[in-house]
Formats: C-alpha cells, structure tokens, sequence
C-alpha cells in the first residue's frame, strides 16, 4: 500500500500531511501515488480536502506559462475501465477569469468519444474551480484535437451536461467530482500536475 492510500485509511484524513507527503514527492513517485486511488480512497480525498487549499486558476497554468501552451494533468478516475487519462489545460490569450482544456484518454477513446472539451473558472464555491462542460472553448491550441461538440459521438454519455468539482490537495495535486444537473455523480479523479521545472 502506498504512503497516500494508508494516509486515507483514517476516518479523519490529516489534510497538512497529505500535502506534505506529496509536496516532498518527485514528479514521478506522485503520479504513481495519485494513480494508486480507488473509488473509496478518492472519495475520501474529495471530502477531506473540502475548504483546505483555496486553487486559483495559477495553480493549474502558472502564470509564467505562456498563453495557449498545454500544461497536463495526470490523472486517475473511478470509472470501471481506462480509468488512466490527463486533462489538459491552456489559458487563453483573450479570455480572462477562466482556462481552455480537453481530456487526454488515448486515440481509441478520442475517436470514438471525443475529447470531451471544456472551460474551467472559479466555482460558487470560494477556493474551488468548475470543469465546465457545458462550455466548449472557442477554438484550441496548435497541436491539441479538433474540438467537438459534447453532444457529438459517445461524448453525449461520457461529458455532455457535466460539471467536475477541483479541490485542491497539495501543490500539484487536486481532487475532483462529478456533477451532472446540480446532482453529484458517484465518480471521482485526481489530478497531478506536470513538472514544470
């Protein structure tokens, strides 16, 4: 059992040293913690991170990165299967308040789903941010896929009408859930943010 999951073992998680275990990770053993999380686990996350590390757009795109460059996200979901993915993130050039992103899940996936774009801001809930997918970005990066519609191929199942709630864990990690018509869907995901160093 990795350091994270037996961090989550408590019913209380200790959020400070979630954090600090993380923080003191390289890039690569916190990816492979973050992608150790099951459904209960990742659940337990999202609760425990609940009001402890406010996220600002900067936190997912640093601001010394230049506009439109994709910085990706690893990622692992509680879905049954291809439960590894990345959510790409960029901000726009012309368009403050808010990033640009599409998730990453392999060519099969993209060519049959889509790949499920959307627009990130601030959520009503101070210190957290909305994957919005009720919003699809006006155009995309050079090099990232052709945008489509949510309501497009399987993206209809898999994106269209959903919202993710981000908390944030640590200094490249946050917790999301997904939303689906105000109601809260029983599916998580954490994130690990590239190493931009």
């Amino acid at each position: 059992m990795t350091e994270l999951r037996s961090l989550l073992e408590v019913a209380s998680p200790d959020m400070p040293r979630i954090a600090a275990h993380l923080d003191g990770l390289s890039h690569r053993a916190r990816v492979d913690e973050v992608r150790s999380l099951g459904r209960r686990a990742q659940a337990r996350l999202y609760d425990a991170a609940s009001g402890f590390r406010a996220l600002s757009l900067e936190d997912m795109v640093p601001a010394d990165v230049p506009a439109m460059s994709g910085v990706t996200h690893l990622g692992k979901n509680t879905l049954p299967v291809l439960t590894h993915f990345a959510k790409v993130f960029a901000r726009p050039e012309d368009a403050e308040g808010e990033l640009w992103g599409y998730n990453a899940s392999g060519a099969l996936v993209g060519c049959v789903v889509g790949p499920g774009y959307f627009v990130l801001h601030p959520h009503a809930v101070e210190g957290e941010l909305l994957v919005n997918y009720l919003r699809v970005p006006p155009r995309a990066p050079s090099g990232w896929p052709a945008i489509l519609p949510n309501s497009a191929r399987l993206s209809r199942v898999v994106y269209y009408g959903m919202q993710d709630i981000l908390r944030g864990v640590s200094m490249h990690v946050t917790i999301g859930r997904a939303t689906r018509g105000d109601k809260n869907m029983n599916a998580w995901f954490a994130l690990c943010r590239q190493d931009l160093s």
